[in-house]
């Protein structure tokens, strides 16, 4: 029987293998050769299968980066809300117990060495995908990880990757926001005065407010006839004093 430090040089080699397989498919895509279809080239890797007495199923497998990939080689959907904030790692030993009702309860126990880097977040334009360029390599990165941290083009990620082992896959630990994100998440739009709700434009530009009760009108003023300036120099009425 292999001893664990054989295991573990044997799971290093075929994650390298399959890291291998993914780089050369991503050059035939980029250099415009037609897609084939092939099997898979998942082989498989150390791990077991158990059936305990309640009739719960325990496979052991190892973490892709995406999925696990069991001792035959099947590939088990990993959530990826679950491997994003486990911040799982390519490499990794997974035990994913299916009970008799069919729910899946994933569970880390056999982690791998870690090595921590910084790159900066970008977007495949062709597939839509996130990267992350770290040590002039592109890592892939779970969607669920960047929804998570709200994080956006051009911020500087930590990452966590495999030590000393290839790997396409990257654990996402932090986000460093680039300047001015933190101000934009805080609801702060740029050029609106949050407070009465106007753009600034519109605030110099706004009319003074009308005062309340019925507007009052303004006297017509006529001209003064020759009529009446003779009347006014008349006598006083009767009741009047004149001093």
């Amino acid at each position: 029987m292999p001893t664990s430090s054989k295991i573990v040089l044997i799971r290093q080699l075929v994650e390298a293998a399959r890291n291998n397989l993914d780089t050369a498919t991503q050059l035939l895509k980029d250099a415009g050769a037609p897609e084939t279809e092939t099997k898979s080239a998942v082989k498989p890797v150390g791990g077991s299968v158990q059936r305990t007495e309640g009739g719960a199923v325990i496979i052991e497998g190892v973490f892709d980066g995406q999925n696990m990939v069991g001792p035959d080689g099947k590939l088990y959907s990993v959530p990826a809300n679950y491997a994003s904030k486990s911040k799982l790692v390519e490499g990794d030993l997974l035990k994913l117990t299916i009970s008799p009702d069919g729910s899946f309860i994933y569970k880390q126990i056999g982690p791998v060495e870690r090595e921590r880097i910084v790159g900066v977040l970008a977007r495949d334009e062709q597939t839509d995908e996130f990267r992350v360029l770290a040590k002039g390599q592109f890592f892939r990165i779970l969607l669920a990880s960047v929804t998570y941290f709200k994080a956006g083009v051009g911020d500087e990620v930590v990452v966590l990757v495999p030590k000393g082992t290839p790997s396409s896959w990257a654990a996402v630990e932090n986000v460093i926001r680039k300047e001015g994100a933190e101000a934009s998440e805080a609801g702060v739009i740029e050029g609106v005065n949050n407070e009465v709700g106007v753009t600034t434009a519109e605030a110099f530009e706004a009319p003074a407010p009308r005062p309340r009760g019925r507007p009052r009108k303004n006297p017509v003023i006529s001209e003064v006839s020759p009529a009446a300036e003779v009347n006014a120099s008349a006598s006083p009425p009767a009741n009047t004093l004149e001093i």
